[in-house]
């Protein structure tokens, strides 16, 4: 089955670029082009897609209220935002606005390919070299965990030991393979964990759950969040 695509970014010339890239595997259909966030969010209503390639900076709606808009409306759509990284101040809003994951805009074709897959089956998109980095970047977007006002500190109580540990592992950025290795069970149990951990805390995937344990003070910016 083809995983249909949005593309959301107000240069022609780069959306021609993704869908000459994307177009090229039998698996992946591009089905639209917005040029702002406003239109993405339209489109998506209209189209359908399975996963919507959203750039951050657009006239109109930028990206983070597209992704908005796209999560509350209840659409199945995913959200893979493009970011420059260094460059755009509102990465972290955007996953917190519910974007499954970012790309870097120069990322190389292959990992653009594999990271709208792995978005399509429900996976996120945020490889664990630069979670602590892009947490770290936005810090200063975070509640202070020491004022005891975080909205989510509440949902904490409803984990077990064992599910504490494991957010706390995907909050570093490990794959599942990784957190299996640091907690010596298999990659079965961790994913039972990371399930359970979504459904209990009411979040929809990894890049959230990364959020949730960052906002909920449960790991802190700049520490190793074994500490």
């Amino acid at each position: 089955m083809s995983v249909r695509i949005l593309l959301a970014d107000d240069q022609a010339l780069l959306r021609l670029g993704f869908r000459m890239v994307l177009e090229t595997q039998p698996d992946l259909t591009v089905v639209g082009e917005a040029g702002n966030g406003a239109q993405a969010a339209t489109m998506t209503r209209a189209l359908k897609p399975d996963v919507v390639l959203m750039d951050v900076r657009m006239p109109v709606t930028d990206g983070i209220e597209a992704t908005r808009r796209i999560v509350e409306s209840g659409s199945a759509a995913r959200v893979l935002v493009l970011t420059t990284f260094n460059l755009d101040e509102y990465v972290y809003a955007a996953l917190r606005a519910g974007a499954s994951g970012f790309l870097l805009k120069d990322v190389p074709p292959a990992d653009l390919i594999s990271g709208i897959r792995a978005v399509a089956a429900g996976d996120a998109v945020v490889a664990p070299s630069v979670t602590r980095r892009l947490i770290d970047a936005f810090a200063g977007h975070l509640p202070d965990p020491a004022s005891g006002r975080s909205p989510t500190d509440e949902r904490l109580g409803q984990l077990t030991d064992r599910e504490r540990e494991v957010l706390v592992e995907v909050a570093r950025g490990h794959s599942n393979a990784e957190i299996a290795q640091s907690l010596v069970v298999s990659e079965a149990t961790v994913k039972t964990h990371v399930g359970r951990i979504l459904t209990k805390l009411a979040l929809r995937d990894r890049v959230q759950v990364v959020v949730f344990a960052y906002e909920s003070g449960i790991v802190r910016p700049g520490t190793d969040p074994g500490d």
